[in-house]
């Protein structure tokens, strides 16, 4: 598996030194670089690549146009001088963004990122669904292991997904489209505002789920939920 890569970036040394990072990883492969967006917008119409390494403020046009202009979209890791990065890079859903100047060991962590959800995104939907959860937060993307999930709680069109002795991420995702990303045999619906794994379930009374932590409420069109669960007790 080796992912092929552009670089877009209006300052050479910075170009130069993402091409320097590439080639120490041997599942990346350079196919160009371009020190004007208009440039790499043009190669990217004709040669579909895996990976984009995009620099967000160019004179000509920014990165997030360039992206937002594109047909077909590969895996974008911003880079950018600016520590205030724009809600437009999470609208795009970019999968990273890293900070000049660029450290070897950030850069590290968005690549290992991309490769990893590359050969997510490989499998059969199926598969992927029982091993792992992607979501966007905090304008990149965070990779969820399922059994880590303790319950998901829905904030009108965001939801709190409470993680295991970590904190909590927050994701602009509504309750139908989790759902859908999720097996539904160790995920279910309880309420209109609650997602709970089923294998953490320790017990159900009175029209509430006792989680390992907390206590939910099971609300009446869910009703067949518990009692199911009660029958393969």
């Amino acid at each position: 598996m080796v992912l092929k890569c552009i670089a877009i970036d209006d300052e050479p040394l910075a170009l130069r030194l993402i091409n320097d990072y590439v080639s120490r990883f041997p599942a990346l492969q350079m196919v160009n670089t371009f020190e004007d967006a208009i440039s790499g917008a043009e190669f990217l119409k004709h040669n579909p690549v895996d990976l984009l390494f995009v620099d967000i403020n160019m004179p000509d046009i920014t990165g997030i146009d360039l992206v937002r202009s594109l047909d077909v979209k590969p895996m974008v890791i911003f880079t950018t001088a600016h520590k205030n990065f724009a809600y437009e890079g999470f609208e795009l859903e970019a999968l990273d963004y890293v900070l000049k100047p660029i450290d070897i060991k950030r850069f590290t962590k968005a690549v290992e990122k991309a490769v990893d959800y590359y050969k997510y995104r490989s499998k059969p939907a199926e598969e992927a669904a029982e091993e792992s959860l992607y979501v966007y937060s905090e304008y990149r993307m965070v990779k969820i292991d399922l059994g880590t999930i303790e319950y998901i709680e829905s904030m009108e069109d965001y939801i709190k997904i409470h993680i295991t002795n970590e904190k909590t991420i927050l994701t602009l995702m509504p309750m139908k489209k989790v759902l859908e990303k999720l097996p539904a045999s160790k995920f279910q619906r309880i309420h209109r505002s609650y997602i709970v794994p089923v294998n953490k379930i320790r017990s159900i009374q009175n029209r509430k789920v006792q989680l390992t932590d907390v206590e939910l409420p099971i609300s009446e069109s869910y009703n067949d939920f518990a009692r199911n669960w009660a029958k393969q007790k």
